[in-house]
């Protein structure tokens, strides 16, 4: 099989990163970008000659709607149509706005029989499978059209799932301190305040549809920050099987897409996680992993609880990657899916320094 052949609609928060992401991959061509405004995300990569991660040009695509005129005002060079962007690849990553992706599957995917992975804003009906990486690889093989999980619930379920394997689990309960939107988003306007979502809160709805043997329910808080959420955890075994701070200790750190992180060494909240990444030199200043404070991993009586950081930008990007093979069929286990994945991001390369 030769490389898989990947488009990307929508270039914004997600679809940026989701064609760096493709670029990384050995054993994937990204064919192109399509958006329908010339945005600052755009112009910025008109700035860099089209040129994105690896070195790789990126071809622009319009989509219905757009504008070619403003774009050749901003001197954005354009490669054609939406459609014939579909007609030339394998798999579609489709980060476009909430019921965009749904629209593009009726109108292109389905009549030219291209496969497509939805991101967390689509409904599940529009795909297959409602997928994860680590939670149910298999479920996605040979399938046409997979849904991610949202930022939260995807950095949510690597944890559950990752105790689950180790432990098994019978329930969690979840509390997320939730970004109230991206850096340099300005549609929440500016805030002084915390507001409460109705419980429970959709990512412990959407957790029990991934991981269906694992209650779960959970309250969600909107906090005026703009980097990273927070989830706490607590987590109960099953036969009332007590969880220790050391087993759930060394489950995380055997986890690649899991950094364990200590409040001692620095790490006090979101931006020092933020911050960590940009002195790593990672692009935008992202971090595939998420945070995991080993301060907070505490025992209460048999459940154990803990704390983790959700870089959201960036934290579904792997999984999205995992996504491409699993419907492709390129790995057909959750072993090899995610490995490879995880060589072609770099990730977990921190565990043996």
């Amino acid at each position: 099989m030769g490389k898989i052949r990947v488009g990307v609609a929508g270039y914004g928060t997600i679809g940026q990163r989701l064609a760096d992401g493709v670029a990384q991959q050995e054993d994937m061509e990204l064919v192109g970008i399509a958006d329908l405004a010339p945005t600052l995300s755009l112009q910025a990569l008109r700035e860099r000659d089209m040129i994105g991660a690896n070195g790789v040009k990126y071809d622009l695509y319009l989509v219905d709607g757009a504008d070619k005129a403003a774009f050749d005002a901003k001197k954005i060079p354009v490669a054609g149509t939406f459609e014939e962007l579909c007609k030339k690849v394998d798999v579609m990553l489709d980060s476009s706005p909430g019921g965009v992706g749904a629209s593009n599957k009726e109108k292109y995917y389905v009549p030219l029989g291209v496969k497509a992975i939805f991101q967390g804003g689509e409904k599940n009906s529009v795909a297959d499978v409602f997928f994860h990486g680590y939670a149910n690889f298999e479920k996605g093989v040979g399938k046409d059209y997979l849904k991610l999980t949202s930022c939260n619930t995807t950095g949510l379920i690597r944890t559950v799932d990752c105790l689950d394997r180790a432990i098994g689990l019978d329930r969690v309960a979840i509390t997320i301190i939730r970004r109230v939107a991206d850096p340099g988003d300005y549609h929440r306007g500016l805030t002084n305040a915390l507001q409460m979502d109705k419980a429970p809160s959709h990512q412990a709805v959407d957790l029990m549809t991934i991981m269906p043997h694992v209650n779960a329910t959970g309250i969600l808080v909107h906090t005026p920050v703009t980097h990273g959420h927070i989830i706490t955890v607590v987590a109960s075994a099953r036969d009332g099987k007590k969880i220790t701070k050391e087993a759930a200790l060394a489950a995380f750190q055997q986890h690649p897409r899991i950094r364990v992180v200590n409040i001692d060494e620095g790490f006090k909240g979101n931006a020092s996680l933020f911050k960590y990444a940009r002195d790593l030199g990672n692009r935008r200043g992202d971090m595939y992993e998420i945070g995991l404070w080993e301060d907070s991993i505490v025992e209460s009586g048999n459940d154990i609880m803990y704390a983790i950081n959700i870089p959201q930008e960036s934290v579904t990007i792997p999984e999205t990657m995992d996504a491409i093979r699993a419907c492709t069929g390129i790995q057909t286990t959750r072993e090899e899916g995610t490995a490879m994945t995880n060589k072609y991001l770099g990730i977990g390369k921190f565990k043996e320094i």
